[in-house]
């Protein structure tokens, strides 16, 4: 499977990656999708330590036992939950942050993590010393690099400007356009975009409108009516032929050079399969691209710029 190099670092990520958030708790199960991605090709795992309470991070670290440095290993923090507590509560300390990372390696059960990134975040944060985390983190080899999971303008700019993150992790799909607005701007930078959901929660799977009608009862997605919707995905569908849908979906996202790899989930075997399916047909044609940004809307961010 080829591999982009994530922004100016030394990590060369698979095009397809694997969103682990969805892999479930029933360990076996959970640990034969992982080993099966690995087979297929798929080198790049992200995980967070808030995925069920950092049961997630154990099952994917089970699975690595004797193939870590196969692998690119992404894990999130910033997110802290205090037992007898309800709820999380957002934390971007540097004490938290360095705290939080050495539970991650021992539920990862390895020694250094490849990509460490923050959880989220917002222009109050103390971002100089969440910075200042991540860099120490870095010069003491826990982490190799870190990078920023954010939609929000002002949060990504003040990172891009003030640090040397190689990532962000951004919602990205055929349904949520909010991101072009950036592509170009952290492609100068050398900062690599992670496309996260780039299947919009299955409608831009094979089944989509089956999802439409039964995942979503009757309601749309984001800036689409149901109606809209439902008129679309067909078009989507038809504009290569016989690929299956979910290629346009991940082609699209990867047109961009910013763009270094989509990471789905994959809850069963099945979809891990047709994923990895997909994202071996071809690349989208000029003509194919231009097609599907003439069928769907050009979203805006417009919250969180100043």
């Amino acid at each position: 499977m080829p591999k982009n190099r994530l922004g100016k670092s030394d990590l060369y990520v698979s095009q397809l990656g694997l969103g682990c958030m969805s892999l479930g708790t029933e360990e076996t199960k959970a640990i034969d999708i992982v080993k099966k991605a690995l087979d297929l090709g798929i080198n790049y795992l992200d995980t967070a330590d808030l995925y069920d309470f950092g049961q997630n991070e154990e099952l994917v670290g089970k699975a690595l036992k004797g193939q870590r440095d196969k692998v690119i290993l992404a894990t999130k923090a910033g997110n802290k939950w205090t037992q007898g507590k309800e709820g999380w509560k957002w934390d971007p300390s540097k004490q938290h942050i360095q705290s939080a990372v050495k539970d991650s390696l021992h539920r990862l059960q390895t020694d250094y993590i490849d990509l460490y990134q923050l959880h989220g975040g917002t222009i109050d944060d103390p971002t100089e010393e969440t910075i200042e985390a991540f860099e120490e983190l870095k010069k003491d080899g826990y982490i190799r690099e870190y990078g920023i999971s954010s939609i929000r303008p002002n949060v990504i700019k003040r990172f891009v400007e003030n640090s040397s993150m190689v990532s962000v992790m951004m919602q990205y799909s055929l349904l949520d356009t909010r991101p072009e607005e950036w592509l170009d701007y952290l492609h100068q930078n050398k900062i690599s975009v992670i496309a996260r959901g780039p299947l919009a929660k299955g409608l831009l799977s094979e089944n989509g409108l089956d999802k439409l009608q039964n995942k979503f009862m009757g309601k749309g997605f984001l800036e689409y009516r149901l109606e809209e919707l439902e008129n679309l995905l067909p078009k989507l569908m038809n504009v290569t032929g016989d690929k299956p849908l979910q290629a346009n979906a991940f082609h699209y996202c990867l047109a961009h050079p910013a763009v270094a790899a989509v990471i789905p989930g994959a809850s069963s075997m099945e979809q891990l399969e047709a994923n990895v399916h997909a994202i071996n047909e071809r690349s989208l044609s000029e003509k194919e691209y231009a097609t599907i940004k003439g069928l769907v809307k050009q979203a805006y961010y417009d919250s969180h710029r100043e």
